[in-house]
């Protein structure tokens, strides 16, 4: 959990923006809530590196250095991540990429004091993603500090079967886009791989636009929604020193995160469909609970959705308390056999069922 700089700054970031983003996490209460990474992505570098081969900060956007930066985000409780590419450059071409200097730049990272490591990939040189990315994660292993890698490998070669071997995290989609269609798309490529997740490696379906205006209020609830159920990790896009009390309402629900981080780390997938547009996700969290999520994709009409035990998983015969994680609010009763809701359109339900004991 954390939040990288990317869908919202692009390229307009210097050290400023870092430090107020480090200062706004902790003060408006999303640093106690997990999100604990403060994650730089393209362009914090100088356009070349030196002459002797080093990567160094952009003089004008980060005179201070990346270790006073990473100094600064330690004090507030609260860990640096840093941006390459397996690479001659990065995405942007404003900056060099890390092919080729893998145990260098790793070296130069760990020195810093860089927690976190999101490794994209442009300008490749035809060598397969195994042999590049599995190239940073050796020299990350010989840095000397744990550092996170995120592979940015955009899903190609069908990465969940061998990310886990290199890696913490691993994308399974090309970038996210602030739109209703575009952030389903996402999480439906995610689901096909929820087989290869577990705790210590994580299917990736980029990070979170909610906060930044693409979409309705509901609609980043469902976002925010999915992601949980999915352990997706939760990289915060917005600008948080500029956040709306409905933003801050979603990234720091409680219930909600605790089904993302939940010990378990057992990714919940899309179980039932009916008709186009109504679906149920399920997954198993721990304590014999289960998360299980209503989700009206249509555009126009309300519906009843209903999750039948036999499709998220649970006994026949067995009765659950029903927790709506998003009213704050345990629904009266107990429910066998199935859980049925109305869910407005674009819109979800999330609830965790618990077992009630026999």
């Amino acid at each position: 959990m954390g939040w990288n700089s990317w869908n919202h700054f692009q390229c307009d970031i210097n050290e400023a923006v870092v430090r107020s983003t480090a200062d706004a996490l902790v003060a408006i209460g999303l640093a106690k809530a997990g999100y604990t990474y403060v994650n730089l992505d393209d362009c914090w570098a100088d356009s070349e590196r030196t002459k002797e081969g080093y990567m160094v900060a952009n003089p004008k956007t980060f005179p201070s250095g990346i270790k006073a930066l990473a100094d600064y985000v330690h004090s507030k409780g609260l860990k640096l991540g840093i941006y390459s590419s397996a690479g001659t450059r990065t995405c942007s071409n404003r900056m060099p990429g890390s092919l080729g200097y893998e145990e260098r730049d790793a070296k130069m990272f760990a020195s810093w004091g860089v927690d976190y490591l999101k490794y994209d990939n442009c300008y490749r040189d035809g060598t397969p993603e195994t042999v590049r990315f599995g190239r940073m994660s050796r020299a990350l292993v010989n840095s000397g500090r744990p550092i996170f890698y995120s592979l940015c490998e955009w899903g190609f070669m069908e990465v969940p079967k061998w990310g886990g071997m290199y890696g913490n995290s691993w994308r399974t989609t090309g970038d996210i886009n602030d739109t209703w269609s575009g952030m389903l798309d996402n999480i439906d490529l995610n689901d096909a791989y929820a087989r290869y997740a577990k705790p210590g490696g994580w299917n990736d379906p980029d990070m979170l636009e909610v906060g930044n205006g693409g979409m309705a209020y509901n609609e980043y609830v469902v976002h925010f929604s999915l992601w949980a159920i999915a352990k997706a990790p939760l990289v915060i896009g917005c600008d948080v020193t500029r956040v709306s009390n409905e933003t801050l309402g979603i990234l720091s629900n409680a219930e909600v995160i605790a089904i993302s981080q939940d010990r378990l780390g057992v990714q919940g997938q899309k179980v039932s469909k009916y008709g186009n547009d109504l679906e149920v996700w399920a997954g198993q969290l721990s304590g014999h609970r289960k998360a299980v999520l209503l989700l009206n994709r249509g555009a126009t009409r309300s519906a009843s959705i209903t999750a039948a035990w036999p499709d998220v998983g649970i006994r026949r015969g067995v009765a659950v308390e029903a927790r709506d994680v998003w009213k704050h609010e345990t629904l009266p009763g107990w429910f066998t056999g199935s859980l049925t809701a109305v869910v407005g359109p674009h819109s979800c339900k999330l609830f965790v069922l618990t077992p009630v004991p026999s």
